[in-house]
């Protein structure tokens, strides 16, 4: 994985870094929650997410704990849109994995359009679909060690 000053990117003039809110999901399925990858990363990134994954956290959540948490850790968090930018790497990408016979879940195929479009690299545990998608960089948040 590259490092932070590596990857310098910028929404609005600010650096960010994009992270799938599969990490929410890390972070609110944790007891404790220092062992989760989100507490281990977020001294370190500036997080931002698709509304695709606010939706996608949001149906997941199963407890009045889960919530909570939740709205605590999403209040610090960019939103970003879904636009026509991102539509229109939508379907570019569809195309392209259609034709490769290698579709992928819309919702991650909106999530990726939208780091594509934003110009954001995407943390997530679920390399494999991501994978598929051309030009799309992914942060290995497995490995990461501050």
């Amino acid at each position: 994985m590259k490092s932070k000053k590596d990857e310098s990117i910028s929404i609005n003039g600010n650096p960010k870094r994009s992270f799938r809110y599969i990490y929410a999901d890390d972070y609110l399925r944790k007891g404790n929650k220092e062992k989760a990858i989100t507490y281990r990363m977020v001294d370190h990134f500036q997080f931002v997410i698709s509304v695709i994954t606010v939706f996608e956290t949001e149906i997941g959540l199963k407890s009045e704990r889960q919530r909570e948490d939740y709205r605590n850790i999403s209040r610090s968090i960019q939103i970003l849109p879904i636009d026509q930018a991102c539509i229109g790497h939508a379907v570019n990408l569809h195309t392209y994995l259609k034709q490769k016979n290698k579709l992928i879940g819309l919702e991650d195929l909106l999530i990726a359009a939208t780091a594509l479009a934003h110009r954001l690299p995407v943390a997530t545990l679920n390399t494999n679909h991501f994978a598929r998608i051309p030009y799309l960089q992914l942060v290995d948040v497995v490995a990461y060690q501050p």
